[in-house]
C-alpha cells in the first residue's frame, strides 16, 4: 500500500473475498514520512492492518548504486525495472511471504496467467496505463506469487471505486516517474552523488567536427535537443555518448533512426522463435515495433526492426511481445 488510487482501489476489490493485510515498503527519497502518514490513513479508513518494511537500506545500495554507475558509464539506467525485480518483487516479496500471506497483490496494470506449470505476463486491458513492460524481468515463481487486480480494469474504474468508498482527493496525485527523486532534477541529484561526474568535455559530430562544450555526459540522453546550445539551420540531437572520450556525439534527426539492436544478458519467460515477428518496446512510452530476434550467443541476441526506430538508447530495455503476452526483455547495449 503506497497510499495512492491503484493500491487503495486494489485493496477495495481484494477485500471482497479475501483477508486482505497491508504493507508498506519504505525506501529512500523524499517525503517519506508524509507518504507513510497517507498509506495508514487510507490502511485505517479501510480497516486494513498496516505493516512498514524498511528497505531503505537494500534500495540504496541496489537501485541508488545502480542508477548513478550507469550514467557514469554514458548509459541510461532504467531503475524501476531493477527495483521490481530485486527490491519490489524481491526482498519486499519475501518478507510479506514470510509473514504469512500467500501472496503480493500490487496496484499495477497487468495481467498474470498461469499456463501448464508456469505463470505468464500480459498486457493490461488498459493500455494507455499497461505497465507490463516495468515487470518484465519477473520470473515464473514471482508471478505466481502476485496478483494484479486492476489488471482487468481500466484506470477511471479505479478512480470511480475508491470515490465510491469515500476517497475523494486521489484525481491529480500520480506517483513520480523516478519515486526517489521527488522533484529534484535528474543532473542535481547526481552532481551531488558523484560531484567528478560535473567533467566538461567535447560536444562533436559523428564526423568528429568539434562544435560546443558539455558540463557532464549525465545531463545528456539519446534523442535529446534541448541544452546543446549549438545554433544551425536545423537542429541537432544526441545520438550518443562516449564515455572513454566524455565525449557527446551529435547528429541530425536522420541520424537517431536505427534498424537493429543488441540486448545482452536477456531474462526469458519464454524463449521467443528465430525468424519470427514480434512486437518490441524499447522504452516505456514507446509504442512497441514489429521486429525479429536473433540469438548470436549466450549472451548476447538482435533485434532487427522491420522499420528503423528514433532513439534507440544504451541503457534501457527492449521488451518483447507476442501480441500481449510478454516473452521477456534485455538491456539495450
Amino acid at each position: 500500500m503506497s497510499g495512492g488510487v491503484d493500491s487503495t482501489a486494489c485493496a477495495l476489490l481484494l477485500l471482497q473475498h479475501h483477508d486482505v493485510h497491508g504493507f508498506f515498503m519504505r525506501l529512500a527519497g523524499p517525503d517519506l514520512d508524509k507518504q507513510e502518514q497517507r498509506a495508514r490513513a487510507v490502511a485505517n479508513q479501510l480497516g486494513v492492518d498496516l505493516q512498514v518494511i524498511d528497505l531503505s537500506h537494500e534500495f540504496s545500495t541496489t537501485i541508488l548504486h545502480y542508477f548513478t554507475t550507469t550514467y557514469q558509464q554514458g548509459l541510461t539506467p532504467n531503475p524501476c525495472m531493477i527495483c521490481n525485480h530485486t527490491i519490489k518483487f524481491g526482498i519486499f516479496m519475501d518478507a510479506i511471504l514470510a509473514s504469512g500471506m500467500d501472496a503480493m497483490a500490487t496496484g499495477h496494470y497487468a495481467r498474470i496467467e498461469k499456463d501448464g506449470d508456469t505463470y505468464q505476463l500480459y498486457k493490461g486491458s488498459d493500455k494507455t496505463k499497461d505497465q507490463s513492460y516495468f515487470l518484465a524481468r519477473l520470473d515464473h515463481y514471482q508471478l505466481s506469487r502476485s496478483l494484479f487486480p486492476l489488471g482487468e480494469h481500466q484506470k477511471e474504474e479505479a478512480y470511480q471505486l475508491v470515490e465510491e468508498h469515500g476517497f475523494t482527493d486521489f484525481r491529480g496525485q500520480e506517483s513520480q516517474d523516478i519515486c526517489f527523486l521527488g522533484s529534484t532534477p535528474v543532473g542535481q541529484f547526481l552532481s551531488e552523488r558523484i560531484p567528478q561526474a560535473e567533467q566538461a568535455g567535447r560536444i562533436v559530430t559523428r564526423e568528429g567536427q568539434d562544435l560546443g562544450v558539455h558540463q557532464g555526459l549525465f545531463h545528456y540522453t539519446i534523442g535529446q535537443r534541448r541544452g546543446l546550445g549549438i545554433a544551425d539551420i536545423s537542429p541537432w540531437y544526441v545520438t550518443a555518448l562516449d564515455p572513454e572520450t566524455n565525449s557527446v556525439i551529435i547528429g541530425k534527426e536522420e541520424d537517431l533512426y536505427r534498424d537493429r539492436l543488441l540486448i545482452h544478458q536477456p531474462h526469458w519467460l519464454q524463449t521467443p522463435d528465430e525468424g519470427q515477428t514480434y512486437q518490441v518496446k524499447i522504452r516505456y512510452r514507446h509504442q512497441g515495433a514489429d521486429a525479429s530476434i536473433k540469438r548470436i550467443d549466450d549472451r548476447l541476441w538482435e533485434i532487427h526492426f522491420e522499420t528503423p526506430q528514433r532513439a534507440v538508447t544504451p541503457g534501457q530495455f527492449a521488451v518483447i511481445y507476442d501480441n500481449d503476452k510478454v516473452l521477456g526483455c534485455g538491456e539495450i547495449e
